[in-house]
């Protein structure tokens, strides 16, 4: 049977789709004056054409799905796009990267739809220096919506923080104190450069491995990595009930560890975060009987992926922003 496996031999039961990319943030690292729309971009896909999308890909042997943005809360069918993939056979996994801003209001209804998995991005636990990374004084709600989530018995709660020099690398006692008690795993993302963040990067880069080496210090250790992980190195503390995952791109053997595909929200196949090519897809998401098609064409384009990215050495490949692919 056909499988999502590269010509590398790594496979791929996890699939990034954005479902929107605009968002309502300002993030410093990201989207510092706002989300400008495009009027070149095409309209979103429909929830008919991302149930077609997430079933060819699940006959193929994807397992678990997250829907990011941009923001995908923003769209008003989001509950019945969660509704939709957890209705497709062979997924396993619905998870969903947020700002966390409607978590209070809507997160009752994302779980009763079939969200398992819930990742927000919190940059900082003090109120002042979150609304100055995101541009938005929201932290208290956005807390409050994930002890929520926390009741709610989600298999799997993370906090994302990406690693900024200077504006939130001195929030390691905060976040570690937050996580004494709470079931939670703190992703520590390393920050990427991307094609408009050029002189923000050289500014405010802060290497993952000396944050790794600081928690070592504090007696934190590496936990074997297993077999269908992602390339996030997780550590573990006895005195503490939630977890760190140190997520280094720019780390040697980053890319030994891909386990993920991507699709824009316009349908767009991405092989890479940092990939020069879109496929479009769309055009075989437009009728059932494409479906054959469609899975041929998934097969197809895989074998084209590359062993690694080009972050090394400055090529960020077709993203603008991580807005624009969702991470």
């Amino acid at each position: 049977m056909a499988s999502l496996i590269d010509r590398y031999g790594r496979r791929f039961p996890y699939l990034r789709l954005s479902v929107i990319e605009a968002c309502n943030f300002r993030c410093s690292y990201c989207l510092p004056k706002g989300y400008q729309a495009r009027p070149d971009l095409p309209r979103h896909l429909g929830v008919d054409e991302i149930r077609r999308l997430l079933t060819g890909f699940a006959r193929l042997g994807m397992r678990k799905v997250r829907l990011t943005g941009g923001e995908p809360s923003l769209r008003r069918d989001l509950t019945d796009i969660i509704g939709v993939a957890a209705a497709v056979p062979g997924v396993e996994k619905i998870a969903l990267t947020t700002n966390g801003v409607l978590l209070p209001q809507r997160i009752d209804d994302w779980r009763a739809a079939g969200l398992s998995h819930l990742n927000v991005s919190v940059d900082a636990l003090d109120r002042a220096r979150f609304a100055e990374i995101t541009g938005h004084d929201r932290l208290p709600h956005i807390l409050d919506g994930i002890e929520r989530a926390l009741a709610l018995g989600l298999s799997a709660v993370k906090l994302n923080a990406v690693l900024l020099r200077g504006l939130n690398d001195d929030q390691l006692p905060a976040f570690l104190d937050y996580l004494r008690d709470r079931p939670i795993s703190l992703r520590f993302i390393e920050l990427m450069q991307t094609g408009d963040n050029l002189e923000y990067f050289r500014r405010h880069h802060y290497r993952a491995e000396a944050l790794e080496d600081a928690l070592q210090t504090e007696g934190w250790g590496l936990l074997p990595r297993a077999a269908d992980a992602g390339p996030a190195r997780e550590y573990a503390h006895p005195d503490y009930r939630g977890r760190i995952g140190i997520i280094a791109p720019y780390s040697r053997d980053f890319c030994a560890g891909c386990n993920r595909l991507r699709v824009t929200s316009s349908g767009d196949l991405r092989l890479c975060l940092f990939g020069n090519v879109g496929i479009p897809l769309r055009p075989l998401l437009q009728d059932e009987d494409q479906a054959d098609e469609l899975q041929a064409a998934l097969i197809s384009q895989l074998g084209l992926k590359a062993l690694g990215h080009g972050l090394h050495e400055g090529q960020t490949g077709l993203t603008p922003h991580l807005a624009s692919i969702g991470g």
